[in-house]
């Protein structure tokens, strides 16, 4: 095939040229993203109901939905948690999915369920997760002062917001800190009492005054109009202008007994960026779009919005795109200093520049030509996918060094050049072939990992596959026409003889063989030796998720535990960071956040803090400047402090506890008191636990109607009920609306303790007449559960289990249990980590299966696939031993650099054998040598022959990999580990394929192979 193709250049440049130009066109069109647009199998229904109690969301509308939810396909887990005025069902789905479908579905169940539910709630949300939901940046608008904030609101949300979602790329954008503005009405409570009046006619005046009859027109002749009531009120002097009566017939205008004023609506939830108040805009970018663009265009409208809106300031924050640079900034790196090294290696060794100039073209080539097989797989230029394109590049070098040397050495052998260019890469392409596909035996099966782990490495297989298969194109086809065209119009004889440089190296290698040669036996038994010792030095090794990277960022997740406000809660959150120097940037979401995708707890007692610091050291500092504080003067609170989440942390992160023991009371199906739990938690089997969800608690305050009395003095429960409802909490009349914009008015909430207002506030019998609300009401300050926990079976309570071996305790939690009539079970990542180990292992046998039987196939043996397979644990040891040395740990990146290793050397000891094979036959055939003279000439000749192409591709793999060492940054802090394993496994790697696969060789060859039937 390569001689027919050789045969027509002119078609074959032609050819390659077309690809070209469609890669250039495609790559054009691929999406640049941070991660891939993974459908994490999650929905969430949130739900909003005011001034209800947990107790309250869990009977009347969680309770509803889970039953209204569970037969929905493909529903793996189903929890629901109801906290005040708040509560979450989640819902995780079978991996595989169709999320689309099933987002929908549950739009309909949730449609469907809304007769059930209670008239006064607001539909639930349903949020659908995935990991376009990560923000990638996030705009900070801050009003200057004396700036009214309900209008920099109405601004952000009018304005900025339909602005950036016009941007290129952009899908949503999303808003937290808003302010709202209201009408209120405050009730003059002596002049009502003073004019026999209640609240009541005040209420039913200004609904009436609102009034509207749509759809409702008058024929006048051959016209017809619409008719609009002209009572309908605006403003708030349109409101006290409205009449109210009195029951004696009085008529008085409304502003006699009531004030009506716009206010700003009681924040539940605040937004600061260093101490101002303000808002912030997270902006959300579609799947297909480039981040790289997006970013520029959104600063570009931030320069835009700062000259149209000067009376606000505006600032981006947590620009995510930075990691897709450095990834980017890593890939550019590899290739130039590849180049560079390959280059300078290549004219140490073969001394001529046009092979250089030859690599210098393929590999662009390859790279450019990859991008086509992206487009056509659906698959985004990102983080994952770019590490895929990392770990080819040395693959790719490797093919093309070893094509070329091997048609160098043909020429060298007197064979004419274009001979030389098709027996050259003939010879090699049987052992080309088997590397890349043992490459992809290891790698390709990570795709069937379950979950996120296994959609993440289908970007990175696919992307390994694609630049290998395009790898041995540009090998077979590419570089030899190259070769021959270029060396054709060169002289004869530059070829002649090898560089110095080489000839001392391979006057080393030849005094290494002979000295271990000369002792087979106790040399193959130090190599043995070594194998447990390297692989040993894994349990020294620290193991973590990613490498630790320079974060100078970090987060402050506080929960106060007590019933303060959103205000309070602002005010203790704005003395912290007056208390913290040096930072850089400071920003906090308070209370209840406005986001749409927000799935998280909403609480008015939580708070997230966001720091940004110059350095590490100043950062560590004031860090625990800060934890001392909250400790000192806020004993109660729970908090966590660490490093600021990036995408990854984002995506990865789990809100599944480690290991959860539930129970649950099967005969009262509900919480169980917390009075009665206390003293069963005395005897929890462990000591090393902390309360779940459903057993936190808060204090509250319980009012009990006195029914006895209400039955007295016959005043209706109900009236009871709504004076309450006034008095605590917010009790909207009726809305204004004006084309989409809706003023809500309120009667204005009382400021004073509730004590007093139930001891000032009058309620009013059948017969008119009024009594103290105290007469009627009692109270008590009492700790209830702050959450009821729930899922498919019902309401349950947990403990998270901390201790080391959590599993090994289960017997004595279930017959803690039994002893308590309470049935018990265990959740949590434990769980499903062990599931994933198993199925690791399971996936990596079936990759060390697939490897053997295709070098069984590619050497026709049984037996010589088991060196590759021996070489490949010296390897590994190599890589440990340097990550060691380094204080590196065993993580997603160093683990990546061992199968970058693992693919060069497994090609090298393929490349090695393959050599033996051959020249064994062609010795046998030519000089008629047999046994064991035979077997050494093969092994000591395949040594030299292959000696050049192995050093260079280890040293150029190894040089290109130095300069991340000594650089900073992002990116150099997640390749390090990578570079630490490559470099200390292809060191090792090296002395294996020049020394252990020959000694392995003829072991099998002299000890096993003459057993071996073919």
């Amino acid at each position: 095939m390569i001689r027919f193709l050789l045969e027509r250049p002119i078609a074959v440049i032609m050819s390659f040229l077309a690809l070209m130009v469609f890669s250039v066109i495609v790559f054009r069109l691929l999406p640049i993203s941070l991660l891939p647009p993974i459908d994490v199998p999650q929905i969430v229904v949130k739900v909003t109901y005011p001034n209800a109690s947990p107790e309250s969301i869990e009977q009347n509308v969680l309770q509803q939905i889970r039953e209204g939810l569970i037969t929905l396909n493909g529903l793996e887990e189903m929890e629901s948690k109801a906290g005040s005025e708040i509560g979450t069902v989640r819902l995780t789905f079978d991996y595989g999915t169709k999320m689309e479908l099933a987002y929908i579905d549950v739009n309909e169940k949730i449609d469907r369920l809304t007769n059930s539910l209670p008239n006064d709630l607001p539909r639930p949300e349903v949020i659908r997760i995935n990991t376009s939901d990560i923000p990638v940046a996030r705009v900070q608008v801050i009003p200057k002062a004396d700036v009214d904030q309900v209008e920099v609101s109405l601004l952000a949300e009018n304005v900025l917001k339909k602005r950036i979602e016009q941007l290129p790329g952009v899908s949503l954008v999303d808003i937290n800190g808003k302010r709202e503005r209201i009408i209120s009405v405050q009730p003059n409570d002596a002049a009502l009492a003073a004019l026999g009046m209640s609240q009541q006619e005040l209420i039913e005046a200004i609904k009436s005054g609102n009034a509207e009859l749509p759809g409702i027109s008058v024929k006048d002749g051959q016209f017809r109009y619409y008719l609009r009531l002209a009572t309908r009120v605006d403003t708030p002097r349109d409101i006290e202008s409205l009449p109210v009566r009195s029951p004696n017939g009085a008529i008085v205008p409304l502003g006699r007994v009531a004030t009506a004023k716009y206010e700003t609506q009681e924040m539940l939830g605040y937004h600061l960026f260093g101490m101002n108040e303000g808002l912030v805009i997270t902006v959300h970018k579609q799947a297909s779009a480039k981040m790289n663009e997006l970013i520029p265009e959104l600063k570009k409208s931030l320069e835009l919005f700062r000259v149209d809106y000067p009376q606000v300031d505006f600032e981006i924050t947590q620009d995510q795109s930075s990691l897709l640079n450095a990834a980017i900034s890593n890939l550019q790196t590899s290739l130039l200093f590849g180049g560079i090294f390959a280059f300078g290696i290549l004219f140490l060794f073969i001394k001529d520049y046009r092979i250089p100039l030859i690599m210098g073209i393929s590999l662009p080539s390859s790279l450019l030509i990859s991008f086509l097989i992206f487009y056509f797989f659906d698959i985004s230029i990102n983080i994952i996918s770019l590490s895929g394109l990392a770990l080819g590049i040395g693959m790719l070098i490797d093919n093309a060094i070893i094509v070329l040397d091997n048609i160098t050495r043909k020429r060298e052998a007197g064979i004419p050049l274009f001979e030389a260019c098709v027996q050259g890469s003939n010879e090699v392409m049987g052992a080309l072939i088997s590397s890349v596909l043992t490459t992809l035996a290891v790698f390709v099966p990570l795709v069937f990992l379950s979950g996120i782990s296994g959609a993440l490495f289908y970007d990175q297989a696919v992307a390994v596959a694609a630049i290998l298969s395009v790898s041995l194109l540009v090998a077979f086809v590419l570089l030899p026409l190259l070769y021959w065209l270029i060396f054709r119009v060169g002289k004869r004889d530059s070829l002649k003889g090898e560089p110095k440089a080489f000839l001392k190296v391979l006057n080393v290698y030849e005094k290494g063989f002979h000295w271990v040669f000369a002792r087979k036996k106790l040399a193959l038994l130090g190599f043995f030796m070594i194998i447990p010792l390297g692989l040993g030095l894994s349990i020294l090794l620290e193991t973590e998720g990613l490498p630790e990277i320079e974060k100078p960022d970090a987060t402050l997740e506080i929960d106060w535990n007590e019933p303060i406000s959103a205000g309070q809660n602002r005010d203790r959150l704005v003395g912290l960071i007056q208390e913290i120097k040096d930072y850089t940037q400071a920003e906090a979401d308070i209370g209840v956040r406005q986001f749409l995708l927000f799935d998280g707890d909403n609480s008015i007692q939580k708070s997230l803090l966001y720091l940004l610091f110059p350095s590490e050291i100043e950062k560590e500092t004031q860090l625990e400047l800060l934890r001392k504080r909250i400790e000192e003067e806020y004993p109660l609170t729970t908090f966590v402090l660490g490093d600021a989440p990036n995408a990854f942390d984002q995506l990865f992160s789990s809100n599944m506890p480690y290991y959860e023991v539930r129970w649950k009371d099967l005969k009262a199906k509900k919480p169980i008191e917390a009075a009665k739990m206390k003293p069963w938690l005395d005897d929890f089997p462990t000591e090393n636990w902390e309360p779940g969800p459903g057993l936190q608690q808060e204090s509250s305050v319980v009012f009990t109607l006195l029914a006895d009395k209400l039955a007295l003095y016959q005043i209706p429960v109900q009236n009871v009920q709504d004076q309450l409802s006034r008095l605590f909490g917010v009790f909207t009349i009726t809305d204004i609306r004006r084309f989409g914009e809706i003023t809500p008015i309120r009667l204005q909430e009382n400021q004073d303790r509730f004590e007093d207002l139930l001891r000032t506030t009058r309620v009013y019998a059948s017969d008119s007449t009024s009594y103290l609300l105290r007469e009627f009401v009692d109270y008590r300050y009492a700790d209830q559960y702050k959450y009821v926990t729930a899922d498919r079976g019902g309401i349950f309570q947990s403990a998270l289990v901390t201790s080391e071996n959590p599993h090994g305790q289960l017997e004595d939690f279930i017959q803690w249990g039994a002893d308590k009539n309470l049935a018990v079970e265990t959740k949590g990542q434990y769980f499903r980590d062990q599931e994933n180990i198993i199925q690791l292992i399971g996936i990596l046998g079936i990759s060390v299966l697939l490897l053997y039987f295709i070098l069984a196939a590619q050497f026709e043996s049984f037996v010589q696939p088991l060196i590759v397979v021996f070489t490949l644990p010296l390897g590994i040891g190599g890589a440990f031993l340097v990550l060691l040395i380094c204080g590196a740990t065993l993580n997603v990146m160093s683990a990546i650099g061992l199968v970058v290793m693992l693919g060069i050397m497994v090609n090298d000891a393929i490349l090695k054998i393959d050599t033996i094979n051959q020249l064994k036959i062609e010795f046998a055939e030519n000089e008629r040598i047999t046994g064991g003279l035979l077997l050494e000439k093969a092994i000591r000749e395949a040594g030299k022959i292959r000696l050049k192409p192995i050093l260079m591709t280890s040293i150029t793999t190894i040089l290109a990999l130095i300069p991340i060492i000594f650089s900073s940054g992002l990116g150099a802090d997640l390749q390090r580990p990578l570079v630490f394993a490559v470099i200390g496994g292809l060191t090792i790697g090296t002395v294996t394929a020049l020394y252990f696969v020959p000694l392995m060789y003829w072991f099998f060859d002299t000890v096993v192979g003459k057993k071996e039937k073919l």
